[in-house]
């Protein structure tokens, strides 16, 4: 009979967070810690917690992802997303395991005219996206066993995100103009935690790919108008109302952090090097939307 393995879960409300501990629990003993119990911006803390914990492995679901917000508060954005993944690498190599980490579509600044590769230079726009690159490569300066999975648009039935946005605005207002000229995959929370899930199994079976950077988004893409037209269409079946929606160009709402164009991410290398995929995101969506109810 081999040891529990012990999961340290940084972050306990986020949208990642709580498709996580729902689906690995049957995977080991979860130790969930939310911001009352380690804040990210306390280096001492989170070494503290590690090591009073010692688990079997880390994964960093925490951030601070307000991306207009961060604009006007560098410092915090960098403490959570830059400088903590710096010493959750440090404890996890000095222990011997593995940490995960996410990132993001916005460490790029979406002018290629193609999917993004792990091989792609990375040139973020704002502070959001030059904090989460920040924390890759102190991760990546750190060495040792991690995976650093970098996603896009992501949403859920919980927390702040585009859909639960969309579904309340749509049956709110007769009409919505939706930014058309973005690009990218939509992906639930409970896609990224699904593969997590089956990354932890690949590892713990011995069938671990390379560590390093990984793109995990659903596949397929679509813009912003195209994700609430598929959000409306459910309403509308539902026989709810519906705003009438009109594409804009980013232009025409500006925001105080710049967004990426294309988000859209090549996620070949996890299919190869892990043998992970994601679904499209339609049906995703569905999967999610069918768990509201």
């Amino acid at each position: 009979m081999t040891d529990t393995l012990k999961i340290l879960i940084t972050g306990q409300h986020g949208q990642v967070s709580q498709e996580l501990q729902a689906r690995l629990q049957s995977l080991g003993e979860l130790i969930v810690l939310g911001r009352d119990q380690l804040d990210l911006a306390d280096a001492d803390l989170i070494r503290q917690q590690v090591r009073a914990h010692r688990p079997g492995l880390i994964i960093n679901a925490a951030a601070h992802t307000a991306v207009d917000l961060a604009e006007s508060e560098p410092d915090a954005a960098f403490a959570i997303n830059a400088i903590a993944p710096g010493i959750l690498a440090e404890e996890a190599k000095a222990l011997g395991i593995p940490l995960i980490h996410y990132s993001t579509d916005y460490v790029f600044d979406g002018s290629k005219p193609a999917p993004y590769t792990e091989s792609d230079t990375p040139n973020p726009l704002g502070v959001y996206g030059q904090s989460k690159l920040a924390g890759e490569q102190a991760i990546a300066a750190v060495g040792g066993q991690y995976l650093i999975l970098r996603t896009s648009w992501v949403y859920s039935g919980h927390g702040k995100n585009f859909l639960l946005t969309m579904q309340r605005l749509l049956q709110e207002k007769p009409q919505m103009r939706i930014v058309a000229d973005q690009i990218g995959a939509p992906t639930w929370a409970g896609t990224i935690a699904n593969s997590t899930r089956v990354l932890i199994e690949q590892w713990q079976a011995g069938k671990a790919g390379d560590w390093g950077v990984y793109h995990l988004t659903a596949q397929g893409e679509t813009s912003w108008f195209g994700f609430a037209e598929a959000i409306g269409e459910q309403l509308r079946a539902e026989g709810k109302a519906c705003a009438d929606l009109e594409p804009i160009p980013s232009s025409a709402y500006p925001t105080p952090a710049k967004r990426p164009l294309n988000s859209r991410l090549d996620c070949t290398r996890l299919q190869q090097q892990w043998h992970v995929s994601q679904p499209q995101w339609q049906d995703a969506l569905h999967e999610c939307l069918a768990q509201q109810h």
